[in-house]
């Protein structure tokens, strides 16, 4: 007989979808002992909209999917080796001091074999010595911060999308390959870990590739500030080239209303590295030409491969709309998580599923993953930019797209960011 089924529940505030805190999805899984996960991610305040309720949703597709055993192949098989997943999940909201005590509950108390989470770098830097402490598997899901793995070596800590090195490298590689006569540059960075490391890695990389390119103004306000028309006013004074922004969720689409109704897209050419998970809650106030990125290939820039469509389509028609990058992201983790419970077989512990996920390399939703770095514990990928259009026909899309692969904007095992990019990038193999 199948596992029952409790219903995902909801109650919505200001408009933001709570959801439920335990939940058991879907009912195709063989009747064994249940995988319990933690599942973390926004589900209130400013990063609800554009992280929180995707990932959310795309939790609850993939589970069901899962545990009904409606995946496509390779990945048809019902459960995790078997057996059907349970999920809790838990609201990010509230700081890294706030997510240490959850954690700690979802593994002592809620008694999870496994945690899936988070969007903020201070969310993550905080949970990975706690996970390594209390011995529980955690897979990072978006969090971009290179210190993870660069700084410290963890057994029960995954990350199973690039970090954010790949993201800053790519995008000064594409401002570069559209216009080798750069001149300078400016930047706007959210003033904590991902913002500063956001900007390390872009200045740098430009440095190393066009070492005469001013630098005009590096601005940092505070994480959910929530309105920058005095940093726009800089920016607009500075007259640069290009600005980068690693700016997301509600702070990014704030900046960008604003700085279109000044005109600072029309003066300089923005490059937003998250862009490409508003484009569908801002489809027509986005500024044709704002170059976006989406993390890694996800979103408008996935792949089309057959398990793509299978989930874009999927998503879409359950929804209401195309799944954005966060959506492939914990979609990602999740199906990673499968991966290595699968090959770890039925009635593996949770150290042999370690050791199945480690150095693993599997095909996502679009893209291929490999689990390269950290001692097998940190992900690589391949990479996209392109420039923002909305079609009346077809919605958001993106134009003049340059695909970069792996091996281009990722730093080789035992090698940090910082030394490989100041050495030139030694190594990277690019269009």
């Amino acid at each position: 007989m199948s596992p029952p089924v409790k219903p995902w529940r909801k109650r919505f505030r200001r408009g933001a979808a709570w959801l439920a805190l335990a939940l058991v999805l879907g009912s195709g899984a063989a009747a064994a002992e249940p995988v319990k996960l933690g599942m973390v991610t926004f589900l209130s305040g400013p990063a609800t909209g554009h992280y929180g309720i995707p990932t959310a949703n795309a939790a609850r597709l993939l589970i069901d999917a899962i545990n009904d055993g409606a995946m496509p192949p390779p990945y048809e098989a019902a459960g995790f080796a078997g057996r059907p997943v349970e999920v809790v999940i838990v609201d990010e909201a509230g700081g890294a001091t706030k997510q240490v005590s959850e954690f700690r509950n979802l593994v002592q108390r809620q008694g999870v074999d496994a945690v899936v989470g988070y969007v903020s770098s201070g969310s993550c830097l905080a949970i990975a010595p706690v996970a390594e402490e209390m011995r529980a598997l955690t897979v990072l899901f978006t969090c971009g911060t290179p210190r993870i793995f660069e700084e410290n070596s963890y057994r029960y800590v995954f990350r199973t999308i690039a970090h954010a090195t790949m993201d800053g490298v790519a995008a000064a590689r594409y401002l570069l390959d559209r216009d080798p006569d750069l001149g300078s540059f400016a930047g706007i960075n959210p003033n904590y870990a991902w913002g500063h490391d956001s900007w390390r890695d872009f200045s740098l990389t430009l440095a190393a590739l066009k070492g005469d390119a001013e630098l005009k103004a590096h601005l940092l306000p505070k994480l959910f500030a929530g309105n920058y028309n005095a940093e726009i006013s800089a920016l607009l004074v500075s007259g640069a080239d290009v600005v980068h922004s690693s700016l997301w969720g509600g702070d990014l689409e704030s900046f960008v209303v604003e700085a279109a109704a000044r005109g600072l897209a029309a003066r300089t050419m923005l490059v937003l590295t998250t862009g490409e998970a508003m484009v569908h809650a801002l489809p027509k106030r986005i500024p044709a030409g704002v170059a976006i990125g989406g993390r890694g290939p996800y979103g408008l820039f996935a792949e089309d491969t057959p398990l793509n469509a299978w989930f874009r389509d999927s998503y879409e028609d359950r929804f209401g709309a195309p799944p954005s990058f966060p959506a492939y992201q914990l979609a990602q983790a999740i199906l990673g998580l499968k991966v290595a419970y699968d090959r770890a077989g039925l009635g593996a512990d949770t150290e042999a599923v370690i050791d199945a996920f480690e150095y693993m390399e599997y095909e996502a939703f679009g893209a291929t993953v490999r689990m390269a770095l950290g001692q097998g514990h940190q992900a690589i990928t391949g990479t996209a930019y392109g420039l923002y259009a909305y079609d009346p026909e077809r919605g958001p899309t993106v134009t003049d797209v340059i695909r970069y692969p792996a091996a281009c904007v990722n730093p080789p095992d035992g090698m940090t960011s910082v030394a490989w990019i100041e050495a030139g990038m030694p190594g990277a193999d690019c269009p």
